[in-house]
């Protein structure tokens, strides 16, 4: 089995493709394995696994949580813009994000670190994301900020995305700016 690990424009958020070994049968592809990994400098211990579904123009999130969690995230149905935001304030990347879509086709996984924002637009009807968190769930520590925030300018392949109430009136990342929930060692 293999795996590659690559850097994306923002730094700590981490590509991973996977070897799949497929015949006529269908497919077989490790997820994850800890020591490989390791290897590639993601230590975290993983906790809490997350399923979701979604239709096309979804779209979920800027979410954070805190106690930070770094997230594993696969696409294992259909197909989803996957977006991670720096929220460390201190980063020289704070406010910066990354886009990378994750298929079923492709197989790829996105590792986002704790501190980072996280938000995925289903791109086609029944869209699957599973995740691993390194954190527990803890309704009392989660946040949002607006998807479609002017300071953070995501691309969106979309004007008016299906939104819950709670991401339609997300604060902004000014907002989070002024009291923000994560730090650098110095931030």
């Amino acid at each position: 089995m293999g795996f590659r690990f690559s850097e994306t424009s923002l730094p700590g958020v981490i590509l991973v493709e996977v070897d799949a070994f497929g015949d006529e049968r269908g497919f077989f592809m490790e997820t994850y394995r800890r020591d490989a990994f390791a290897t590639a400098g993601i230590t975290d211990d993983f906790v809490q696994d997350n399923h979701s579904r979604s239709h096309r123009g979804v779209l979920r999130g800027i979410h954070y949580q805190d106690p930070p969690q770094a997230k594993l995230l696969r696409c294992t149905s259909g197909s989803i813009l996957d977006v991670a935001v720096d929220l460390r304030a201190g980063s020289p990347a704070f406010g910066r994000w990354v886009a990378v879509e994750l298929t079923a086709a492709n197989r790829r996984q996105l590792y986002v670190p704790a501190g980072f924002g996280h938000a995925f637009l289903a791109l086609e009807d029944g869209s699957e994301l599973q995740y691993r968190c390194s954190a527990y769930y803890s309704p009392a520590g989660e946040g949002a900020i607006r998807w479609d925030d002017p300071d953070i300018r995501i691309a969106w392949p979309i004007s008016a995305p299906a939104l819950s109430a709670r991401d339609a009136t997300a604060m902004s990342f000014a907002e989070y700016a002024r009291n923000p929930r994560f730090r650098l060692p110095g931030g």
